[in-house]
């Protein structure tokens, strides 16, 4: 029997083709919206940059506009590139989220800049840094986060405020570093799937509690696209599915409207690429969904799925959200 798993959303807040930043971020407020009533746990939106088709690169001024219009649901970075950031900066900026919405907020960091090396420049921020940057600037901001006063400055908002940290990654570094300090551990298995069961069986491993969390906790990337149809979900996902392929490429753009048959039309390479990367995935009508969530589950013995989908109509989105959220409620059944 697969186990209860708690289901969260991860929006990238893209950018449809014909529209502009401000509908992206307005069409991921109604998006949390509706997670919050459906029973998600939380939402999380990411950072990337110099990308025009995706609107959260202020990732903590897109939160501020999900906290404002949301109640309950948990919303956060999933994740910060911290490399990108000094310390003080994101505990005073969650810090401040924090103080607006208290209780509510998460804060996962990841390793990757998020950007190409020009923009990476553009940041100004740890262009030559080495392997032990990272996890030094981990400690650094539990520091301020709890109030260390051995740092000599505070972070304000921010000291004393203990918001939760959760470690990104897709390869065996970040499920390291997780187990090593104690923390949750989130494998982006949406778009980087191949180590993610050894990176899950040495985060397992290797954890050592801390004062945040007793045992080892697991979330994965998952995309789902979800319709009444399998035809119907397979024709949805290919907006991501182009978004991808433009990605891998080096030509990035806004989310492009699906295609029927788009994924039959590529080249061969095309198609084992995307493969590859789907396989943390599921496409398909409600049971199909089911079926590739029980075998995701089963395999990973995941805690919790971050679930993912961009889908260029705001309808079938909220819609795909809300069949996955369906398929929750029967596997905790």
């Amino acid at each position: 029997m697969t186990k209860a798993v708690k289901f969260s959303i991860l929006d990238l807040s893209p950018v449809p083709q014909g529209s502009d930043v401000r509908t992206a971020l307005d069409r991921s407020l109604a998006l949390a919206r509706h997670g919050e009533a459906l029973g998600y746990e939380r939402f999380w939106m990411a950072e990337h940059h110099g990308m025009e088709g995706i609107a959260s690169a202020a990732t903590a001024v897109a939160l501020a506009h999900i906290g404002q219009g949301t109640k309950t649901i948990r919303i956060g970075a999933g994740g910060i590139m911290l490399p990108n950031h000094a310390p003080m900066v994101i505990a005073e900026q969650f810090g401040t989220l924090e103080a607006l919405f208290p209780g509510r907020i998460d804060l996962g960091l990841g390793r990757a800049p998020g950007s190409d090396q020009r923009t990476a420049q553009a940041l100004r921020r740890n262009l030559n840094s080495d392997a032990n940057e990272f996890p030094r600037d981990v400690l650094e901001l539990q520091a301020f986060l709890t109030g260390d006063e051995r740092l000599g400055v505070q972070a304000t908002p921010g000291q004393g405020m203990h918001i939760p940290l959760y470690i990104l990654g897709s390869s065996l570094f970040g499920a390291q570093l997780a187990a090593a300090l104690g923390l949750p551990y989130a494998f982006a298995s949406h778009f980087a799937p191949q180590m993610l069961d050894e990176a899950l069986s040495i985060y397992r491993r290797d954890f050592k509690p801390s004062d945040q969390l007793a045992e080892p906790y697991v979330m994965c990337g998952f995309n789902i696209f979800a319709a009444d149809t399998d035809a119907e979900a397979e024709y949805l996902s290919t907006s991501m599915l182009q978004s991808f392929v433009a990605l891998r490429t080096g030509n990035p753009g806004k989310m492009p409207p699906p295609i029927e048959g788009y994924r039959e039309s590529l080249p061969p390479q095309f198609q084992s690429m995307l493969e590859q990367i789907m396989q943390g995935s599921a496409v398909g009508s409600p049971d199909s969904v089911k079926q590739a969530v029980d075998r995701f589950v089963e395999r990973t013995g995941a805690d919790e799925l971050i679930v993912s989908g961009s889908i260029f109509d705001q309808a079938a989105r909220e819609k795909s959200y809300a069949i996955a959220a369906g398929v929750r409620d029967l596997v905790a059944a």
